[in-house]
Formats: structure tokens, C-alpha cells, sequence
């Protein structure tokens, strides 16, 4: 398996429907951390995202960043790593779209119709990996069982 790309990790990226934990500079230097639904083809993971976001402004002045995809259940396995991040104005659309179909089943929803409505202001941020470490815990938490689901509190 060739350490610095995304090959022999299909699988996982396709049938994993969390959030790219997607960490990045802001101007001042300091550290941030997004979380984005993402899309992967090829050798490239795929998000989508207004272009007036912050983080947005933050990849363009520094295209350096790191993300982690990971399962949120036991037994915990997953990617992160380091990438080179680019915005294509022109693919913001299909990517939400296919993101939309990805996540949320259709575009038919509530929730991609809202989203849907303002996609002309709407990018995709393009990750070209450079490093990539995985993990999996599978054989060393055979025994454990997930938890029970319990009442979602968001903050």
C-alpha cells in the first residue's frame, strides 16, 4: 500500500459517512479545526463549503492542512494526515450535490433544498493528500461493544 495516497482506502472513505475533521491556519497563525462533510474520488477528498467561509480565506492564503476521517464507534479505525488544499469555484455545485446524495440520501430534502438555494455562491475545497497514517483498533477491541445510543445533547 503506497503510504502517501489515498489507494487501499476506498472502502473505508466510501462507506464511512462521518465528518473530515479538516484543520487548517487562520491569518494570525493560529490553529482551526472544521468539520465538513467529504467526498472522496480518485486520489482526492472532496468538501463544499460557501466561499465566504473563513476557512475558505485561511486555505487560500495557506493551502497547508491536515484532516482526520474517523469512525465515532468501536472498534475506532480511520485516516489522517496532511494535504495540499485548493478551491475550484466552478465544481462547488456537483460537489454539493453529490455530497447532498452522499449524506442526506437525495436532493429532495429539507435541508439540501436550503442549501441548494444559495449554491451560486458555493465552492469545493480539493484535498491532495501528502502524508496519510491509518488506524485500526479492530483486533485489540474485539471484546468491546459499542455503547448504547443515548439522547443526542448538542452543545
Amino acid at each position: 500500500m503506497r503510504k502517501n495516497s489515498l489507494y487501499g482506502r476506498k472502502d473505508f472513505l466510501s462507506q464511512v459517512r462521518v465528518p473530515i475533521l479538516l484543520a487548517s491556519k487562520r491569518s494570525s497563525g493560529r490553529p482551526v479545526v472544521v468539520s465538513l462533510w467529504y467526498l472522496h474520488e480518485g486520489n482526492f477528498l472532496y468538501c463544499a463549503t460557501q466561499r465566504s467561509a473563513r476557512i475558505v480565506s485561511y486555505l487560500q492564503q495557506d493551502h497547508r492542512c491536515a484532516f482526520e476521517i474517523a469512525a465515532d464507534q468501536p472498534p475506532y479505525c480511520g485516516i489522517r494526515g496532511q494535504a495540499r488544499a485548493s478551491i475550484d469555484e466552478q465544481l462547488g455545485v456537483p460537489v454539493l450535490e453529490k455530497l447532498l446524495v452522499r449524506y442526506t440520501g437525495d436532493t429532495e430534502n429539507d435541508l439540501a433544498k436550503t442549501l441548494l438555494a444559495k449554491s451560486e455562491t458555493e465552492v469545493a475545497i480539493r484535498l491532495e493528500p501528502t502524508r496519510i497514517y491509518s488506524w485500526d483498533f479492530s483486533e485489540r477491541m474485539k471484546d468491546v461493544q459499542p455503547a448504547p445510543m443515548v439522547q443526542k445533547i448538542c452543545p
